[in-house]
């Protein structure tokens, strides 16, 4: 395909499962004519396609990119898109009801958008051909269960474990975000923030049918809306199913965390420790320590110290900035606190509270 720039660089892997690559939306007119190419027919396309973009410029939804990364597992693993899915993603899960490459007598008759008169489209079904890792996957709500249930796995790769943990992080994580800075792109999932949640997800529009599924992580739960009309809203239903039912289900199956119950003891580390970098303050609130230092903003949003046992505690904070995560000790001398050493650091204990 012809750059949208000369000195364009190559567009890699990651920039098509990113939609960071530049490249056009679609290969053709499919979605008028219904009529999608064959993997050679994009082939012999592309010669003809200018990417609208520079790769990692602007995140540009791409079907094409899609199809192109498609072709890729198939280059590479020697079977076809749909063995590829059957073998390495539908059977380790049990996805018993999913296809990507034949029509299914169970499907549900799909329907174009309603029309002035009242009156809908019945939508034939469509094969999407080449584009078959872009769109047209065939599948039911039990079947995407098992495949959402299967991003909150840990551990390595294995059995009905598609990935490792960190390949699922690789996936969930923002890569590319929208010029809005309101969401996000991860490798095939869209990544957004809701009232202080992160949601991962993904919507799709096929000829008769309109769908969406959300994840929220934190909490291991997942809404899947398939729809059998092109003029519903399922992102919208999916959107309320988690902010109600969704919440209602995290909340009855929570477990709660450990807590190191106060020790009463702890209130002795308490009070002002001085260091080359400037002064911290060390309060018992709630029964838990925290820091404040007076010259930035944490004073409406403390630290943390999280007891870890043997007289250890862990910095904690919404922040990844300064010593966070590591670990607190407190010396003492002749019955007295002297010091608080903070992952490598240390600052000297000037007053009590």
């Amino acid at each position: 395909f012809q750059s949208a720039e000369p000195d364009d660089p190559p567009v890699t892997i990651e920039h098509l499962l990113t939609h960071s690559s530049g490249l056009p939306r679609e290969a053709g007119s499919h979605w008028s004519d219904l009529d999608f190419p064959t993997a050679g027919e994009v082939r012999e396309l592309m010669s003809d396609r200018q990417a609208p973009f520079s790769p990692e410029v602007r995140w540009k939804y791409s079907n094409l990119a899609y199809t192109i990364a498609g072709m890729v597992v198939a280059e590479v693993s020697g079977m076809s898109w749909a063995e590829y899915l059957q073998q390495n993603i539908f059977d380790p899960l049990g996805m018993s009801s999913s296809s990507v490459d034949r029509e299914d007598p169970k499907m549900a008759t799909g329907y174009g958008r309603r029309m002035p008169d009242g009156t809908r489209d019945v939508m034939p079904f469509v094969d999407a051909r080449g584009m078959a890792s872009a769109t047209g996957l065939t599948s039911t709500v039990e079947d995407m269960a098992r495949f959402v249930s299967a991003q909150f796995r840990q551990g390595r790769r294995g059995g009905d474990r598609l990935l490792s943990t960190g390949s699922l992080r690789e996936m969930h994580r923002v890569r590319m975000l929208e010029s809005t800075w309101t969401s996000g792109q991860g490798i095939g999932f869209s990544v957004r923030r809701v009232d202080g949640k992160l949601i991962i997800g993904h919507g799709g529009g096929y000829p008769g049918y309109t769908t969406n599924t959300s994840i929220q992580l934190d909490s291991k739960v997942g809404v899947i809306v398939l729809t059998n009309t092109n003029d519903s809203n399922p992102s919208q239903i999916a959107g309320q199913l988690m902010s109600t039912v969704g919440e209602a289900v995290a909340s009855a199956t929570a477990v709660e965390p450990e807590v190191v119950a106060w020790d009463p003891a702890w209130a002795r580390f308490a009070g002002a420790y001085r260091s080359r970098g400037g002064e911290t303050r060390v309060l018992v609130m709630n029964e838990r320590l925290v820091t404040m230092s007076p010259w930035s903003s944490s004073i409406g949003n403390p630290t943390r110290l999280e007891p870890i046992g043997d007289g250890l505690f862990r910095m904690m904070a919404p922040t990844g900035g300064g010593p966070v995560g590591e670990v607190v000790r407190f010396v003492e001398e002749n019955g007295e606190v002297v010091r608080m050493i903070t992952g490598d650091s240390f600052a000297d204990r000037v007053r009590e509270n």
